[in-house]
């Protein structure tokens, strides 16, 4: 059984890569994560923490190896996905109960972000696609169109 999840919180500890091999397919990468979704509660012009908890986070995705470098201990991020129920037993063989949550998306929240660098676009996809503010074809822009429907030449 599982529920949906969005939650806030801090990644508690360095982020954990593993790979998994999938028989000739490319591997399964799987990014873990241990974060603490708080619950800052307003008390006397400061907050407290009231209800918060730590929760294992699991995302699989072909890029976890590349995130696990851009994820951080102290970074705050914003969680979707479900929680999942995980049992499992502990050293002395007790039963344990766990909820993990299998997420779909965690984003980076700019709390404490000092600089983002972008990586340049691969030259497939830059070539393809006009930097931002170049006109393309003047002749096929929508203002050019309406000044050769009013019988006016098409400014310069």
């Amino acid at each position: 059984m599982s529920t949906f999840f969005v939650g806030e919180g801090n990644i508690g500890s360095a982020p954990e890569f593993q790979e998994f091999p999938s028989g000739n397919d490319e591997p399964r990468r799987l990014l873990r994560l241990n974060v603490y979704f708080d619950n800052p509660v307003p008390r006397d012009g400061s907050y407290e923490d009231r209800g918060g908890y730590w929760a294992p986070v699991e995302l699989w995705h072909r890029e976890a190896e590349h995130w696990s470098t851009l994820y951080q201990k102290g970074m705050r991020v914003l969680v979707e996905g479900r929680t999942v129920r995980d049992e499992w037993e502990d050293s002395e063989d007790n039963a344990r109960v766990t909820f993990k949550i299998e997420a779909r998306r965690v984003g980076i929240l700019p709390h404490r972000v000092q600089n983002v660098v972008m990586r340049e676009r691969s030259s497939e996809s830059a070539s393809s696609a006009a930097p931002v503010g170049q006109a393309t074809d003047q002749a096929s822009s929508p203002a050019s169109k309406s000044k050769k429907r009013r019988g006016q030449p098409p400014s310069a």
